[in-house]
């Protein structure tokens, strides 16, 4: 518990990057850069609260094997806090996750198991703590183990990082669903601080969080795989909580990577796809913002460090393998950019 509180204090909160985009005067966009985190994401915040909630809990005990069932990201977080600490890890992990991701897995002396069907990391990783490991189980706990009320939340930074400027209350808090824990967090912050702050979920299109916030059930599965790491979960995890979003914006996987592509254009640096997700809600929401006449501010976050997918987002001939096609997405993006209009491309996946 000492070591988890020495290393909060070292840790400095993360940059609100503020944009100004041409086609929406009245609306600012800022991006809380999470990727500047010392283990690059956003999931940083996440294992230091699944490790606090695991010693409080008296379910980690000293030199016990950890294990968590990851597409990276997370993973990378756990692996950190566990040598910090002193620990073996093992980060169960769909076997197509980034090649770079699984060797700064390795680089941190945690060990990786690879799963061919990404819908069975978390049967996996059950199975490492029946042998004794103390599974952290992110999937199963980060809705409570963040505390949404104060310590470590990431809502509460954002609004005091607003606090001096034109539209300190945004109107829009845009962000993805992983394990549902951000999302729970950020919905019940606004409800509890009372803020007519509404939260837009962005799932990749056909993915679990966004059909069953629209069927109302827990037991629809998604109707596609993605591409997007970090998000887009074929099933409906236990930490969504659907009744904090206000509403869900689907996008292509094609989207949230030429998003990306224009994000490096615009911040002068690479982000990952769930990056890219948010950016593409956040413009669809400042587009009918702007059909009806409204101005105030729109809040994403950068989720992690682009470098981690150079072999896969960043390099054209996975994406050819891949069959996606960014050239008709990267025009509507740009033209709504310019413009503050948003128009589907003709003839593609809206």
């Amino acid at each position: 518990m000492a070591i988890l509180a020495q290393e909060a204090a070292r840790s400095a909160d993360t940059h609100l990057l503020k944009l100004d985009l041409p086609g929406f005067p009245g609306i600012a966009f800022y991006f809380k850069d999470e990727a500047a985190h010392p283990t690059g994401s956003l999931k940083h915040r996440l294992a230091r609260s699944l490790y606090l909630y695991a010693l409080c809990n008296g379910r980690l005990r000293a030199g016990q094997r950890v294990v968590d069932a990851s597409s990276g990201s997370t993973a990378i977080s756990e692996a950190w806090f566990a040598r910090l600490l002193g620990l073996s890890f093992v980060a169960v992990m769909p076997a197509g996750t980034a090649p770079q991701k699984i060797r700064e897995v390795q680089a941190l002396g945690a060990t990786c198991d690879l799963v061919d069907d990404p819908a069975d990391v978390t049967v996996r990783a059950a199975e490492h703590a029946v042998s004794g490991a103390c599974h952290l189980d992110q999937f199963g706990l980060a809705e409570r183990a963040t505390d949404w009320r104060g310590n470590n939340n990431i809502a509460e930074s954002i609004l005091s990082q607003l606090s001096a400027e034109t539209a300190p209350v945004p109107t829009w808090i845009v962000c993805g669903a992983g394990t549902g824990g951000t999302s729970a967090t950020i919905g019940r912050y606004l409800r509890y601080r009372r803020l007519a702050t509404r939260l837009c979920v962005a799932d990749p299109a056909g993915c679990a969080f966004a059909q069953g916030w629209r069927s109302g059930s827990r037991d629809v599965c998604a109707s596609v795989s993605t591409r997007i790491e970090g998000i887009g979960r074929a099933r409906v995890e236990p930490g969504f909580l659907f009744e904090v979003a206000d509403t869900v914006v689907e996008v292509p996987d094609a989207a949230s990577v030429a998003a990306v592509w224009c994000l490096e254009s615009l911040l002068g640096r690479r982000y990952g796809g769930s990056s890219g997700t948010n950016f593409a809600a956040c413009l669809q929401l400042a587009a009918a913002m702007r059909a009806r006449g409204e101005s105030g501010s729109i809040v994403s976050l950068l989720c992690d460090r682009g470098e981690r997918y150079a072999e896969t987002l960043f390099d054209q001939n996975w994406l050819a393998v891949q069959a996606l096609d960014l050239r008709p997405w990267l025009a509507t993006l740009n033209r709504c950019i310019a413009s503050g209009c948003w128009q589907a491309p003709v003839g593609v996946n809206p």
